[in-house]
């Protein structure tokens, strides 16, 4: 990569086009000029248009030198790119899984529009997928989609009826826009108030965020709508306000209220006092949108990313490795028949990292609530039942180390 890097740099340090769009300037002045000069006097065109042709001459030159010093470049960062990422054919299609659910396929494709704010594409794209409903076929190794059809058009009829997403998705955007944009915490919080008990139920904390972030904004000197006010009543202003809010977070945030509340004792010299990280943190309006954005989508039954571009991004990371074994496999005329799995391991980003399960190792079964996983002093970790077998009440040994531990030392696993 440090190639690519050097050639960037080289193209950026020759991108002359400011230089090349003010010689184009000064050619058409020229030409205005003497278009003018010829309509005032018609008898001096000869002269003008004679005097003219050196001066446009040395311009168009100028042009063309500093645009061939750019293609020169941009040739050169080309071919760099060619070399570090060369042209590759992609694995076969003969295990296409996809053509054995199109419905779904569609449904995800709308999903993701919709998720983006995309709403005329997402509505003209539903309204041909349903005049042109797709077929499934048949695909070796992959279970027979006859058989699912039924149950795939129910889940996708779900997105296509996208009226009442559209306006909740349009509710989201204007909250964000008004976050992000304006500085504007009121409708957030309102939409927060709200769904009080859902977020409770949840355990989520967006709303004391939103209600602390606001109370930071007036104590430096804004008012209820993110405008300058006097900074001077900035303190009584928030804490008039946690007052009158903060009540009902007493309990549960009852340290960090303590903290906000301690910072006024400091409104003088807030910059230098212990709790400057509540009031200057460059991040804090992104981090509450992405808040929102994942309680929003939470309530909808949905991820906070869209799973069409978690998908898209984690096939992208491996297929370099899948076309590796692909060749591998054809020198060695062997063949992949595992199925639901990959048969290499795929390094992905932490937050493409998803442990909603957990099989126990020994038991080849899925934990569940009344079979927790329990990991040992050792760190190997088991199933609730697996361990009750191995130790029968008494101190056993670990099936995979030499560790040996009491039943009681072993902690519950919360994925």
């Amino acid at each position: 990569m440090d190639a690519l890097k050097d050639e960037v740099e080289l193209l950026l340090k020759n991108d002359n086009l400011g230089r090349t769009i003010k010689d184009v300037r000064n050619t058409l002045d020229l030409l205005i000029n003497a278009r003018n000069k010829v309509a005032a006097d018609p008898q001096a065109a000869p002269m003008g248009l004679a005097k003219l042709q050196t001066p446009a001459k040395q311009t168009l030159d100028s042009v063309h030198e500093s645009l061939k010093k750019i293609n020169g470049r941009a040739n050169k960062y080309s071919k760099a790119l060619d070399k570090k990422f060369k042209d590759k054919p992609l694995p076969g299609t003969e295990n296409d899984a996809l053509s054995s659910h199109p419905s779904l396929i569609n449904r995800a494709i709308a999903m993701h529009l919709l998720r983006e704010g995309q709403f005329s594409v997402a509505s003209t794209f539903i309204e041909e997928a349903k005049a042109h409903p797709p077929h499934p076929e048949p695909t070796a190794g992959t279970p027979n989609p006859y058989l699912q059809e039924a149950h795939d058009n129910e889940v996708a009829n779900g997105a296509f009826d996208s009226k009442k997403l559209q306006e909740d998705f349009a509710e989201m955007y204007h909250i964000l826009h008004e976050l992000r944009e304006n500085r504007n915490l009121e409708p957030a919080i309102i939409w927060a108030r709200d769904r009080s008990d859902l977020l409770e139920s949840r355990g989520s904390n967006l709303e004391f965020e939103l209600c602390r972030l606001h109370f930071v904004c007036l104590f430096v000197g804004q008012d209820e709508y993110g405008y300058p006010t006097d900074s001077t009543e900035g303190p009584m202003r928030a804490w008039e306000y946690a007052r009158r809010e903060f009540v009902p977070f007493s309990r549960r945030y009852a340290r960090e209220v303590q903290q906000l509340m301690g910072a006024l004792a400091y409104y003088e010299n807030v910059a230098d006092s212990p709790y400057r990280m509540y009031f200057f943190n460059d991040s804090a309006w992104e981090e509450v949108a992405t808040s929102f954005t994942r309680e929003f989508c939470s309530l909808l039954g949905l991820s906070a990313d869209s799973p069409l571009y978690i998908a898209v991004t984690a096939g992208a990371i491996a297929l370099p490795a899948l076309l590796k074994m692909q060749n591998l496999m054809s020198l060695t005329r062997a063949e992949w028949t595992t199925q639901h799995e990959l048969a290499v391991e795929i390094p992905l980003p932490p937050s493409f990292h998803f442990h909603s399960i957990f099989v126990c190792p020994v038991a080849k079964e899925q934990c569940t609530d009344q079979n927790p996983p329990m990991m040992m002093p050792c760190g190997h970790v088991v199933c609730k039942e697996t361990l009750d077998k191995l130790s029968k009440g008494s101190k056993f040994k670990c099936p995979y180390c030499p560790g040996e531990s009491l039943p009681k030392e072993a902690k519950k696993v919360f994925l």
